[in-house]
C-alpha cells in the first residue's frame, strides 16, 4: 500500500507533474468542459480561500448536496484543503432527510448543485447556516459559484492532513429508521481509494512515474462511498481522466463519449441494460447468434458498443446481489463484471472479485489486501480494516455495540465462505430473516438473485412471515411491460418452477405478484442507493400476498 497522502494534495502533485494534462469532463448541453490538472486545483485552492474568509473555522461541517459534476468533486477537495468536514446528502433525498442531515452534523454551510427538483431544500435550511450555489439551477443562494471564485485568491496554508483527522462524515441511506453519521478518517479513505485502485489494475507507485491512461465515469451518487473511493479516489490518486453526466436522458451518449476504461453500476441497471438488448433483439435468437463463430463475435461487439463499453477492461456491481445468470449474460457478449462489497463503515469495497474470475460468478470474491475477514457463530460477516470507520457521529452506544472485543465490525451481513471459488459469498441481512407459518427460517436474498436470473423481472422482494409458504413480490421491467400478459406468464411460471426446483421444501415459493407500481426513491419504496426497503414494501403488500390464489402467477 502506497505512503499516506490525502487526496487533496494528490490533486497539488498532479497539477504540480502534469499542469496541462486534462482531469474532469463536465458535459453541459451539446459541449464539455474540461478542467486541466492545474486548473482543477486553482479552483479548489480558491473555493478553500472562500471557505475560510466565510468565517468556517477547522473542523466545520459543511454539506454537499448535488448530483454527479466536476465541482461536486472540486468542492470536495476545496472542503478538505480548508481542513473542514464534509457531510455529502443524497441528491434524491426529501425535505426531511436534508432537515434531519444538516440539524444532526451542525453543518455551517452547504453547497448546492445539480438537482432533478431544485426547489426541494427550499425551506429546510437552518438558520444562520451559509447556503453556496454550484452553476447551475438551484434555490437562491446567499453565495454564487463564481462570483466566489473571482474575489477569492488560491489558499496558500495547505497542508497533507493527518491521517487520523475526520475527513466526512456520510450518512447512511436509512432503510431502516433515521440515517446514521458514518465519521471516516483520511487514512481510512486513503486505503481504501489505494485498494480499490490497485484492484482495478493500477497503483500508486505506478502512477507517480507516469500517469494512468484509465478514463473513469461517474454517475453512482458521490453521497455513497462507493462512488466516493472506487471512482474519484482512484481517479485523483492515480491521474485519471474522469467523465461525468450532463442528465439521465444523455447518459447513453456521454457514456459512449467517455469511451470509459473502468465502469461501474449496481444490478437493476445492469438488468435494465439487458432488458434493453433484450428489446432489439429476442434472447433466443440472440443465443443462437453468439454460438456462430464470427458472427457471434461482431454481434457481441455491437452490443457492447451500444452500451457503451467497448473500450472497459475492468466492470463492476456492488451494492446489492447480482444474480449469476445475469453475469454469465454479460460473459457472452464479452463484459466480465466483477461483483463487489463493501460498506460506508468499511468506506467502500472491502472483498471483490477483481480481477475477474469466471470461477467466482456468484460471490463477493477475497477481501481486499490489508483487509480481514471472517464469520461468527451465526454466520455474520464480520471485518477488521484500515478503511473501518471511526465511530457513529454523536452515538457512542451504537458505535460500541457495532465492534466485537477484538476490534471486528459487525456487518450486519450473512455470508459463508465457499470452498470450491474459495471465495466469500453473501447469503442476505441478518435482520432480513423471517419465519414461516412452519416456523422454520426464510433467507429472502438468494431467492431474490435466483429470481433476478430472468430479465423481464426488474425489482424483486421475498416475503411471507407468518405464512406457510413465501411470496415473491416483483415489477417487470420496461420492455416486459409492452408483452402480452400470457408471455409474461409463460416466462414467470417458468422461471418460477425452475427456482422452486433448487430450494428446500419449506423455502418453495407459492407464487409470484406481480405490482402494479414501480418502487422508486421518490415513493420511498427504494434507498439512495437503489436497496429496496424491505420493512416498507412488506406492510404495503401484507394484505396482498396473505390472499389465497390458485394461479401461480398473479397481478396486484
Amino acid at each position: 500500500m502506497a505512503e499516506f497522502k490525502s487526496a487533496h494534495q494528490a490533486l497539488l502533485d498532479w497539477a504540480r507533474l502534469s499542469p496541462d494534462r486534462p482531469f474532469l469532463h463536465q458535459p453541459v448541453g451539446d459541449k464539455v468542459d474540461t478542467y486541466s490538472w492545474l486548473q482543477c486545483a486553482d479552483i479548489s485552492l480558491r473555493l478553500a480561500s472562500a471557505l475560510r474568509g466565510l468565517g468556517l473555522e477547522r473542523g466545520d461541517k459543511v454539506a454537499l448536496l448535488s448530483k454527479n459534476c466536476a465541482e461536486w468533486f472540486l468542492s470536495d477537495f476545496a472542503i478538505a484543503m480548508a481542513d473542514l468536514v464534509s457531510v455529502p446528502i443524497y441528491p434524491t433525498a426529501g425535505k426531511k432527510t436534508i432537515a434531519q442531515v444538516l440539524e444532526h452534523s451542525e453543518a455551517k454551510a452547504v453547497i448546492i448543485g445539480k438537482l432533478d427538483d431544485p426547489e426541494v431544500p427550499a425551506g429546510v435550511m437552518p438558520d444562520g447556516i451559509r447556503t453556496i450555489s454550484m452553476p447551475y439551477t438551484s434555490i437562491d443562494c446567499e453565495y454564487e459559484w463564481q462570483s466566489l471564485l473571482d474575489s477569492s485568491v488560491p489558499l496558500q496554508d495547505i497542508k497533507n492532513a493527518n491521517p487520523d483527522d475526520v475527513m466526512t462524515i456520510l450518512y447512511t441511506s436509512g432503510s431502516t429508521g433515521h440515517p446514521k453519521g458514518v465519521v471516516l478518517t483520511y487514512a481510512a479513505y486513503h486505503y481504501s481509494s489505494n485498494a480499490a485502485m490497485e484492484s482495478l489494475g493500477g497503483s500508486t507507485e505506478e502512477a507517480i512515474n507516469g500517469y494512468a491512461d484509465d478514463r473513469l465515469f461517474s454517475y453512482l451518487p458521490l453521497a455513497h462511498i462507493t462512488e466516493r473511493a472506487c471512482t474519484e479516489g482512484p481517479a485523483v490518486y492515480a491521474g485519471c481522466q474522469c467523465f461525468f453526466v450532463d442528465s439521465m436522458e444523455t447518459f447513453k451518449r456521454d457514456l459512449r463519449n467517455a469511451r470509459a476504461t473502468v465502469f461501474i453500476s449496481v444490478p437493476r441497471l445492469w438488468v435494465q441494460f439487458q432488458s434493453a438488448v433484450h428489446a432489439e433483439i429476442s434472447p433466443a435468437k440472440l443465443a443462437i447468434m453468439l454460438r456462430i463463430p464470427f458472427l457471434g463475435k461482431a454481434v457481441a461487439g455491437k452490443i457492447r458498443d451500444g452500451l457503451g463499453l467497448s473500450h472497459a477492461h475492468t466492470v463492476g456491481s456492488g451494492s446489492a446481489p447480482i444474480s449469476p445468470s445475469t453475469l454469465k449474460w454479460y460473459q457472452r457478449i464479452g463484459v466480465n463484471i466483477g461483483e463487489g462489497w463493501g460498506m460506508s463503515e468499511t468506506c467502500g469495497l472491502s472483498c471483490g472479485n477483481t480481477p475477474f474470475d469466471a470461477n467466482r460468478i456468484g460471490t463477493i470474491g477475497v477481501p481486499m489486501p490489508g483487509t480481514e475477514m471472517k464469520l461468527s457463530d451465526e454466520n455474520e460477516i464480520l471485518i477488521r480494516a484500515p478503511g473501518l470507520f471511526r465511530e457513529y457521529y454523536k452515538d457512542p452506544e451504537l458505535t460500541k455495540e457495532a465492534f466485537t472485543e477484538d476490534g471486528f465490525f459487525r456487518t450486519g451481513d450473512k455470508g459463508e465462505w465457499d470452498e470450491q471459488s474459495q471465495a466469500f459469498r453473501i447469503t442476505g441481512r441478518v435482520k432480513d430473516l423471517f419465519k414461516s407459518a412452519k416456523g422454520k427460517y426464510i433467507v429472502p436474498v438468494p431467492i431474490e438473485s435466483r429470481l433476478s436470473g430472468n430479465p423481464m423481472l426488474e425489482q424483486i422482494c421475498v416475503m411471507g412471515s407468518g405464512l406457510r409458504a413465501p411470496v415473491a413480490v416483483v415489477v417487470l421491467a420496461p420492455a416486459a411491460r409492452e408483452l402480452e400478459k400470457a408471455q409474461v406468464i409463460a416466462s414467470v411460471s417458468e422461471t418460477l418452477d425452475r427456482v422452486n426446483e433448487r430450494l428446500e421444501s419449506h423455502e418453495k415459493l407459492d407464487r409470484i405478484v406481480i405490482a402494479n407500481d414501480e418502487w422508486t426513491i421518490e415513493n420511498e419504496l427504494l434507498t439512495p442507493t437503489m436497496k429496496i426497503k424491505r420493512e416498507l414494501l412488506e406492510n404495503r403488500y401484507r394484505h396482498l400476498i396473505a390472499e389465497n390464489h390458485t394461479a401461480s402467477v398473479v397481478w396486484e
